[in-house]
């Protein structure tokens, strides 16, 4: 600190635990009575939050435009960020403690939607050699013999034990590099103006031993405090915006650099242990780590793997030269004792222990949004805690808590907030549900977008699926709607659904959307009741999904008329989707479908695959006799347009193994007509009849060859040898099971 300017800059690495450490020795030592904090000044009022019992970092400031939310930054801190260190070494002692940054009311105005704070000294990839601009740091780790600058910085800052003279030796570094660098750009210019005056502003206000703790490229254009006109110059007629600001949680991932955050470190969960364990057991502690790691996973890892990992560690050290062990070091020593060259372990390892997904916590006093309290208290009242690994939750809707678990879980998800996501389910059942849920520090924003739309999560979500609906022009895509907001319980939004869905399905002249919507709206229909409440009434639904089937009957024949391959196909998987969803309904409806159904196996208008197709269903629906389809088959197969026929005969067998393996006169008709053919006609008709018989399961075609050699089922005929002695010997017990002892069996 100088006489003359009664201030001293700290220059730090963001998140970095070396810095964190000597940071807060530098500190005790100097007594500030002021301390400025690189960071944004609009969360000054949120500084004393720091030391209350709920703050437990990893935490992140949440800046954003109070009319865009979306126009928003986020400033992460951990245990071992130098600034998160600095705010609680104020709070704590009573100083004055201030963010001196450059306001965000001044740069989100210009701001793409999104960012991260700004953090400098990103490692860059060391197969890259960035310009002295995009990194300045590469240059002093090349002349160090590193290739990787953000490696080189954490074994000469971060994980060394001593913190004497760190700081000057960082001023001077970064001096020297700042000469060699062109025009700063006028954003970093801005951001330096103001720094430089709110320190002016501090000595102003009588205060003589100020504390600056800015990032290390900063620290020398925050020495010298004489430009005053030039700076502000620099400041004058800036654009502003409203803006407010809040604490949230944060997860020690999304620090990581794969995560897209650009923090600028690529391993927090070992930045973690070093700010823990500044020691010389560091390397036995977290090889001790990685050992209980393995075994909660069920692999073999000893406490002497440990001690010969040490040992091996600090061998490699010495052999670079290095003064303490890094990661480096301790991956390798684990590569070779617990992975025994497997990678999947090391991975498991990075996963788990060096990247880390820790969750934070914040105060009850952080503001909040009405919609973010809402979601808290639904947390708590169904017990479930936001975790940012993933987890499996099995939901049984026929309880209440879990109904009402889905329920949320459905309503976060219309307001594009997939805390949980849903997973095939393999029962059958509609009372069982399967979620993957998983938290993300970024939904707290999203939440605070969706307060747009209301003051409880029910209320936004009823609110964004009108919205939604309103803009919509596909009565699919209605139908979707309808069927989400009855998953999520928002009957108001769905009784606007079904109206809306009534008048678009009488205005809609196409027959492909009623096609795409009618599935939808039958299992909307025949489920619907295991989400409604008991005085739900579905009638009106009821009736539209009559009116759409009644008009999907008349027009679909001419629909199917007349189709190429491709249209026939598309056609052909929407008759699957109508059959299946028909079946849900009442006789009646049924009835008419299956007509429907006749009137396209015997038009000769209509397309052979969809003609095929139409027999197999009535046939699986009793309403053809076996003999009547092998008879419809053979005059198809008769027909002189060899592909013709086999489209129709694809239309039939496509996944109907079974059929084939077990109709005996159908497979007759089919065994003739392929004797039948010639070679040249055979060999045309070979690639459909082979993607027919793909859909087959491998028993099916199987049992089809077999009967095709004449080869009859062994096991079934062939008569069994039985022991008749050792028969007789169980016959008493199964007179006692019969409850026939003494009467014979």
């Amino acid at each position: 600190m100088t006489e003359k300017f009664k201030h001293q800059v700290f220059g730090i690495r963001h998140h970095g635990p070396g810095s964190a450490r000597s940071l807060k020795l530098a500190l005790e030592a100097l007594k500030p009575d002021c301390l400025l904090v690189e960071g944004p000044p609009e969360a000054n009022e949120l500084i004393p939050l720091v030391l209350d019992a709920g703050m437990n970092p990893p935490v992140a400031l949440l800046i954003y435009a109070e009319t865009e939310p979306q126009r928003a930054v986020y400033y992460p801190f951990v245990r071992y960020s130098p600034e998160w260190q600095a705010l609680c070494f104020g709070a704590s002692q009573g100083i004055t403690t201030r963010f001196f940054d450059l306001p965000l009311s001044h740069r989100l105005v210009e701001q793409s939607p999104l960012e991260s704070s700004e953090l400098e000294f990103d490692g860059v990839d060391s197969h890259y050699q960035p310009s002295l601009e995009q990194d300045p740091l590469f240059y002093l780790a090349q002349a160090a013999g590193y290739s990787d600058s953000e490696r080189w910085w954490e074994q000469l800052v971060e994980e060394r034990l001593s913190s004497e003279g760190v700081f000057e030796a960082i001023l001077e570094a970064m001096t020297a590099l700042r000469q060699e660098v062109k025009e700063a750009s006028a954003h970093e210019e801005r951001r330096e103006a103001f720094m430089r005056s709110e320190i002016r502003r501090a000595l102003a206000e009588g205060f003589e031993r100020i504390a600056v703790v800015c990032g290390a490229w900063h620290s020398p254009a925050l020495q010298d405090l004489s430009g005053l006109k030039q700076d502000k110059a620099t400041l004058a007629k800036l654009p502003k915006s409203k803006v407010k600001a809040t604490w949230i949680p944060y997860t020690s991932g999304r620090l990581a650099r794969a995560s897209g955050y650009g923090a600028g470190i690529r391993s927090p969960g070992w930045y973690d242990h070093v700010w823990q364990y500044s020691d010389n057991a560091l390397a036995g502690r977290w090889l001790a780590k990685v050992a209980g790691l393995l075994r909660e996973e069920g692999i073999d890892a000893s406490s002497a793997q440990v001690i010969e990992g040490v040992r091996l560690a600090e061998a490699l050290a010495a052999l670079r030269g290095r003064a303490s062990i890094g990661l480096d070091e301790l991956n390798e020593a684990a590569y070779a004792l617990f992975a025994g060259g497997n990678e999947l372990i090391l991975e498991l390892i990075a996963e788990r222990l060096i990247v880390a997904s820790e969750l934070g916590s914040v105060t009850e006093r952080a503001p909040a949004t009405p919609l973010q309290l809402d979601l808290e208290k639904a947390q708590k009242s169904l017990r479930m805690a936001p975790q940012a690994l993933e987890k499996s939750l099995e939901l049984d809707l026929r309880k209440d808590n879990d109904l009402a678990r889905s329920q949320l879980l459905h309503r976060l998800r219309l307001l594009d907030i997939p805390w949980g996501e849903v997973l095939p389910s393999s029962g059958k059942g509609t009372f069982k549900e399967l979620w993957q849920l998983c938290w993300h520090p970024e939904f707290v924003l999203r939440l605070i977008e969706a307060g747009y739309y209301g003051q409880t999560i029910e209320q936004a979500s009823s609110s964004k699926v009108k919205e939604l609906a309103q803009g919509a022009t596909n009565l699919a895509y209605l139908s979707q709607l309808l069927d989400d907001s009855l998953l999520a319980n928002i009957p108001e939004a769905s009784q606007e659904l079904v109206a809306m869905i009534q008048l678009k399905a009488a205005q809609d002249p196409d027959l492909s959307h009623l096609v795409s919507a009618f599935p939808r709206l039958t299992h909307v229909l025949r489920y619907g009741n295991v989400r409604l409440s008991k005085d739900a009434d579905l009638s009106t639904l009821e009736h539209v999904v009559k009116g759409l089937l009644a008009r999907i009957c008349v027009a679909l024949p001419a629909a199917a008329s007349s189709l190429n391959e491709e249209a026939a196909s598309k056609l052909f998987s929407d008759i699957q989707n109508l059959h299946a969803s028909v079946k849900l309904l009442e006789e009646a409806e049924r009835a008419d479908w299956l007509a429907t159904l006749e009137q396209l196996a015997s038009s000769n208008l209509v397309h052979a695959l969809i003609k095929g197709r139409s027999v197999k269903l009535l046939l699986d629906e009793g309403q053809l006799e076996p003999a009547e389809a092998a008879r419809q088959l053979g005059i198809a197969l008769s027909d002189p347009e060899i592909e013709k026929a086999a489209y129709w005969l694809e239309g039939l067998l496509k996944d109907a193994g079974l059929l084939v393996a077990h109709d005996d006169e159908l497979f007759t008709v089919l065994d003739s007509w392929f004797a039948s053919l010639s070679p040249e006609a055979f060999v045309r008709v070979l690639p459909l009849v082979r993607r027919t018989f793909s859909t087959f399961e491998s028993p099916e075609r199987q049992a089809i060859g077999q009967k095709a050699k004449g080869v009859k089922g062994t096991k079934s005929q062939q008569s069994l040898s039985l022991n008749e002695v050792r028969g007789e010997k169980m016959l008493e017990h199964l007179a006692l099971l019969l409850g026939t002892k003494g009467e014979g069996v």
